[in-house]
Parts: structure tokens; sequence; C-alpha cells
């Protein structure tokens, strides 16, 4: 490749090597098929022309802003325009007398046919125009491209890298590729970029992705095969110990999902063999109870658990329900600790002093845990609660504060589709809690659709008002904290609501406070115990309630601009309602349009309570970059073949293949090129995929 190439390949498209280069897949194959003739066009039709530009001309758009290219060409059969929308580069591109290929969708403007935003190229940038009509009899490779660096050029460079190219190296085993009758990776890479007909393109297929998931399987699970060589301490349960003695002082039965699970995390903590468990449940299904009759089990033999959680809200939340379980004497003996920044000098040392010598055998903290000068007397159980917040550094930097390898537990209040699971949790073991403990009033949740509807908001207000008449508090729920926060500065503020709210005739004399991420953790802590206590009626927050509040009182969630929510955060945030004796309801205020996403989304929440449910729809929904990352919106996904949404066999296959390879070969001694190929991975793909 020549220097200029290989700038341009950098900058243009951030690779940097010839691996990098051949790695670079094609976003799709435009079908082959003969060269279309101009007269025989119909609208539609998916064409490649070769033609001669007769007009290239580019003009500014009259009822908007921006430019117009119309590119003429005629093949001497006919004449068709081809249009572009600014890029002015394409009139010198395709300039008068200019041949050119043109690839694309036939349409349909103002009555006559073109060609809009075609693939195209200049022949004379391709080695002759007889290797051009080869090349339409077969799938043509398109690559994400840029207005600098064409389709066709990455195609000629990748081509002729291939060239060059030795066999390139097949990280999936032989005896696994030939179970499978598979190709090898090497004539998968050079099929996809130049096949010869469909069927090679099927095969390409088949090796790449299961080559995608096996080495995305490999790397979560590697870690777990090779701590497993790291034996934990084997911590069994002591009948009539501390566990015993919790379950006596309960008020109410376990359900039968907490018993079974809990069942099963008592035998793993009870060996010698760490424990890796992902525990996926809905808001309200006791998964921290779980927990705790876990973590007592570990203080049986003097050990202590350490609770991770996202927010400081929620830790002081946690260290205060944890407390109220064990009751004055367990808390007395175990002495639940928190850890979090805000704590003074003074009360930071204390508790450091408690971590230290093992008097404090129950830990719930922040990022604070995670510091170099935390020590524990002996780390036995670890607790992440909500994972998703966490990055896999931070993760691993509290299980490493343990003498030996501690057990770990991973709470997450948001159902995972099966395949989701295996791929962003692939290193978890997974439990799920379905049952629902009883004495619950449940939820109803509405849409409330201002689109058609915009006097509807002020039923929201009076409705909210019937509930704080009868006794009972309500969240609202805004996108962002002060007005222009978001790029849109319609959407609803913390700031403003309040102001709003304090001033509207069905709640004027109401105690309405607000909760937002800019408040130091003092006064949020603060305002959460208020609000617990009863002194707040109606509390007007973002999203820092999602997760874990528990307020039985509170009846009502309205969920303001609910459409630039994620699926998975509005079924979180109505959680926080309807935990009481009393029937929570849930309002989802938007202004999407009708048949937008955004809309869809919200009518599937109000559809159905089933968590597990709406994990799928979730899965149908969002974009498939959105899978794997954090956020509810969508984004890139780290993934080139794999698609989640539907290769759940294929990650299945490939994860049964890795776990038998590395019970065999845990550090992958006699696997070189696989061990290589993972040394390649990006940060970016594992660290996504562990995070979820």
């Amino acid at each position: 490749m020549a220097d200029r190439d290989a700038t341009e390949v950098r900058v243009e498209l951030g690779l940097t090597t010839v691996g990098d280069l051949v790695s670079y897949l094609p976003r799709r194959h435009q079908k082959p098929g003969d060269l279309a003739r101009i007269h025989e066009l119909e609208v539609e039709e998916h064409v490649t022309l070769i033609a001669d530009v007769i007009r290239a001309e580019s003009m500014r758009m009259h009822n908007k802003r921006g430019t117009r290219q119309e590119i003429e060409i005629t093949d001497g059969f006919g004449v068709v325009k081809v249009a572009f929308f600014n890029q002015p580069w394409r009139v010198q591109q395709f300039h008068e007398g200019q041949r050119g290929m043109f690839s694309g969708k036939v349409s349909l403007y103002r009555g006559k046919l073109q060609l809009t935003h075609p693939d195209c190229i200049p022949l004379k940038e391709l080695e002759d125009e007889a290797g051009v009509v080869e090349f339409t009899k077969r799938p043509m490779a398109i690559y994400p491209a840029t207005a600098k660096l064409q389709s066709w050029r990455i195609q000629k460079l990748i081509r002729g890298a291939l060239t060059l190219l030795p066999v390139v190296p097949d990280p999936v085993p032989v005896d696994i590729r030939a179970l499978r009758n598979e190709l090898d990776y090497d004539s998968a890479i050079r099929l996809m970029h130049a096949p010869m007909g469909e069927r090679d393109l099927g095969s390409a297929m088949e090796t790449l992705k299961f080559t995608e998931a096996f080495l995305l399987q490999t790397a979560l699970l590697q870690p777990r095969y090779l701590s497993a060589t790291q034996p934990a301490t084997a911590r069994p349960v002591k009948t009539g110990g501390y566990r015993d003695r919790l379950d006596a002082t309960l008020p109410f039965e376990l359900t039968s999902d907490q018993r079974e699970v809990g069942a099963t995390i008592e035998a793993e903590i009870a060996s010698e063999k760490p424990m890796n468990r992902l525990l996926q449940g809905e808001v309200g299904s006791g998964k921290t109870l779980v927990a705790v009759r876990a973590m007592l089990q570990v203080a049986e033999s003097g050990g202590q658990s350490a609770l991770l959680a996202p927010t400081e809200v929620l830790a002081n939340q946690h260290l205060r329900s944890i407390t109220e379980s064990l009751g004055p004497d367990l808390a007395a003996e175990l002495m639940p600790t928190l850890l979090t920044g805000s704590l003074t000098r003074a009360e930071r040392q204390k508790a450091m002093l408690r971590i230290v010598t093992g008097d404090a055998r129950i830990i719930v903290g922040t990022h604070a845990l995670l510091t170099d000068t935390v020590e524990f007397a002996d780390l036995g159980f670890v607790v992440i609660d909500e994972q998703h917040r966490f990055g896999v550094e931070q993760r691993e930097s509290l299980r490493r504060k343990g003498k030996t390898s501690p057990h770990t537990l991973v709470l997450t209040a948001t159902p995972i589709p099966r395949t989701v699971a295996m791929t962003t949790f692939g290193d978890l073991d997974v439990s799920t809690l379905r049952v629902m403990p009883s004495g619950r009033a449940g939820i109803s949740t509405f849409m409330v659709s201002l689109a058609d509807h915009p006097q509807w908001i002020d039923r929201v207000w009076a409705r909210t008002a019937e509930e704080l008449a009868a006794g009972r508090q309500a969240f609202v729920v805004c996108p962002s904290i002060e007005p222009g926060e978001n790029e849109d500065a319609t959407a609803a503020s913390v700031q403003l609501v309040l102001e709003e709210l304090r001033a509207s005739p069905v709640l004027r004399g109401r105690r309405i406070e607000p909760l937002h991420g800019k408040m130091t953790a003092e006064d949020k802590d603060a305002t959460m115990r208020r609000f617990a206590a009863g002194d707040i009626e109606v509390l007007v927050a973002t999203t820092v309630i999602e997760v874990g509040v528990n307020v039985p009182n509170a009846s009502t969630m309205v969920v303001l601009d609910a459409d630039r929510f994620g699926i998975s955060q509005l079924h979180q945030m109505r959680g926080r309602v309807g935990r009481g004796e009393h029937p929570g309801v849930c309002l989802l205020v938007t202004s999407a349009p009708p048949q937008s996403l955004a809309y869809e989304r919200i009518e599937a929440v109000a559809a159905t309570i089933d968590g597990f449910e709406l994990a799928e729809r979730d899965l149908e929904l969002r974009r498939e970059g959105d899978v794997l990352g954090a956020r509810q919106s969508g984004g890139k996904s780290s993934l080139k073949v794999l698609r989640v949404t539907r290769d759940g066999e294929v990650i299945e296959d490939a994860r049964g293949a890795v776990m038998a390879l590395l019970n065999e070969d845990p550090k992958l001694k006699y696997e070189p090129e696989l061990r290589s190929a993972l040394e390649r991975l990006s940060g970016y793909e594992i660290e996504h995929l562990e995070m979820g």
C-alpha cells in the first residue's frame, strides 16, 4: 500500500495495519446482474449502469438549506439523472465526458426516473472496463465509506492487500472448525471481500459469525476458568447461626424462587470454587434479601461481604434496609458499615478501622470501596448492585482485595434476554427470581399522549392530587435538571417543573421538593429520608430514583417526556411505586408522534408489567449497537457480523465449544493463534460486553 493510501486509511477509517484493513468488512453486497440499459429501467429496480456524463451541475435548493447535485448520464440507449445532496465535489468527480459506473435503486422524481445517492465510481479508477463488466456479474462488496475514501477505493486497497497477504491464521482450533464443517478463517475473509456467488457469501458469513462469537466467549469465560485455579475460601452455612436467626425473624415467607436460588448460592459459597453468579429479577422480587442471607452465611466463618452500589442514595438505602432486616442484635454483632466519598474524615477513619479489623462483617459502599487505601480483614463475598453501572476493572479491583478469590454475586433488576445474557454476562451463571412476594397491590400504567390531547396534562396533576389527598406520595421524573441541558430546550426540567407544581392550583400548598445529581450526597440522602418519612409529598427528580429507592407509601409515578427514556428505564422507574399496600399508578407523559419508535416503546411499557416480556420487546425495538452498550437510545456496536438479536444459536454453540476447550486448557497453552487473536481484541469490545 502506498504511503498516501496508508495515511488516508488511517485518518479516514482509523485502521493502522494490513490486518485491520482486511478485517474491515463490507456492510453489504450488491446483488450481481448484467449491466442494465437506461431505456429499460423500472422504478424500485436495483441496477448497475456504465454510462457517460453529459452534464454535471451543483445548485442551491429553494425550499431548504443545502445544495443538490444533478449529473445527467447516457449509455447510448437513453438518458437518466443521478442526484446527490450536499456533495458538491461530485461535479468534479463526474465532469462532462467522464465515464463511470453507477449502482443504486431507481426512483421517481417529478415524474422522471433518477438514481439518488447511488454507489458510483469513475471507470478510470478501476483496472479496465472489461474487469468492470465481469465485476457486475458477481456480488459487489459495498464498504462503509467516507467522502474522501469511497467504497470503490477501499475495495481496491483491500484486494491489493489480500494478494500480498500470506494465509490469515485461524483463531478457532482446527478440530472445532472441522466438527462444524466450516471454511477456515482465511478462506472466509477472502470470499467476504471477493465472492464469486451468493453461496460463497453464506459460507463466509457462517465462519465469520462463529469466529466472532468464539473469540468473545473465550474473552469472557477465560478469566473465570483461570480464577477457578485460585480457590476461594469455603463458607459453609451453620445450623442455628446468623442466617437461621435472620430467617426466624422475617415477617413473611420466602418465595419459592428465593428458596431455590438461595439453596444454589448456599452450595456454591460452601465450595472452594469461586462463585460467579448473576441474579436477575423484577423490581421488588427480593434480590437484596437473597444477597443478605448469603452475606450471613459468609459471616459465620468471620468473613466479610462488600456490597458495591452505583450511587450514594442507593448505598445509604441499602445500609438502612440491611440494618433494619438484621434487627438490633444481629446488627450489633455484624456491624453493617457505610463507606462513601461524602463521609467526613472522622467518619471515614472510623469506617476504615472497622473494615480492616474485621469488626464490620457487612460493608456497603460506592466507588469509595475501590480505592487503594481500603483494606479488608477477610473479604469473602462481593455483591455488585446494578452491574451495568460499573466497568470491568472496577469490579475486578474489588475482588482483588480478598486474600483468596471472593465469591461474587451480581444483581440486576433489568431482566435480560437469554442471548444477551450469554454475551454481556458471559462469565456468569444466571439465576432468576420471577415470583413476586405477596402483599403488593400492583401497578396500573397509562400512556398520556399530549400530541393529540395536550389538555390531558391537567388531568395528570389532578390524578396526582387525588393520591396525595388519600395520604399517599408521588414521584415526578424529568429528563433534565435545568432548562436547556439537553439538545432540545423543550425537555422537562426539575427546576421548571418544581416551580410549576408549587404554583399549580391543584397542588399548591403541598410539600414538593427536588432530588437530582447536582445536589450534595448529604442533601440527597436527607431528602430521601424526609420522603421516606412522609415529610415530603411530591419528589421532583431525575433518574437518580431509578434504582433501589423503597418508599412503600409512594403510589404515583409521573414520567414527563417519557419518550426520552428507554424501556428498561421506564420499567425501573415504574417499580418505585406500588411497593406496599396501596395500588400504584404510573403515568407516562409524551409528546412523541404516534407511529414513532419512541411512541412504540412507551406503548410497550404501558401494555405489560412483565419485565421479561419487556426485555424481549426492548431487544426487538433497539438498534443492535445498543444491545451491548449502556445507552438506552442506541449506539455503535462493537460487533462486526454477529448480531445478538438473531444469532443466539451461534452464540450458544460457541459458548459450548469454548467451555469444553477451557476445561482442558484454561491458559490456552496449546492455542497460540487464539491467544494472539485475544490480545488483538480491542478494550472497547471486551469492556462493553462485560459491562452489558
